[in-house]
């Protein structure tokens, strides 16, 4: 995939075809669209970082593999293993990063359907057009990011531990 030889496109495509998978379902896999397995497997596009190691573990084969287009006899070296998991390791503390900041969104979204409920208490009897405006404003935030924040946390956190326990126990297999 360094150069974007037919080769290397083909060996995705062989990979998929060896475990007698379709796109779609390779697609769901990993969590992306069919479209983009497609464009992997046709050179118009590369997987991202994460996306690679994971493939790497879910064909059972070395990243260089994947990066070359091709089979090799010889196993990842113990530095190339450790550099690896460095990588991993920098993914994971760039996502936990992520998860903080959505997490701020999805506390203030609790903190504003908290503001909502207690206007609902206070509310006049003829509310004026403003009020009304926070009111909506309120829920609609809320709900938006709670729905938000609990698809992309329970989504990546589970992925991405799975994925980091299923690297750490085929290194400590072999």
């Amino acid at each position: 995939m360094n150069n974007g030889s037919k080769k290397d496109w083909f060996f995705l495509k062989t990979l998929r075809k060896e475990k007698s998978l379709t796109q779609e379902e390779l697609a769901c896999q990993v969590g992306v669209s069919r479209r983009s397995v497609s464009r992997w497997e046709t050179g118009n596009n590369m997987p991202d970082l994460d996306i690679l190691l994971e493939l790497a573990d879910f064909y059972e084969v070395d990243i260089r593999e994947l990066l070359d287009g091709e089979r090799r006899r010889d196993h990842m070296n113990k530095e190339t293993e450790e550099t690896v998991l460095k990588v991993a390791d920098y993914m994971n503390e760039e996502t936990i990063k992520n998860m903080r900041r959505i997490h701020v969104w999805f506390i203030l979204a609790l903190i504003l359907d908290v503001f909502y409920l207690i206007s609902l208490f206070i509310e006049p009897s003829d509310p004026s057009p403003i009020f009304e405006f926070v009111q909506g404003f309120c829920v609609g935030i809320s709900i938006a990011m709670i729905f938000i924040g609990v698809l992309i946390t329970n989504n990546k956190e589970n992925k991405l531990m799975n994925f980091k326990k299923r690297i750490l126990m085929k290194l400590k297999s072999q």
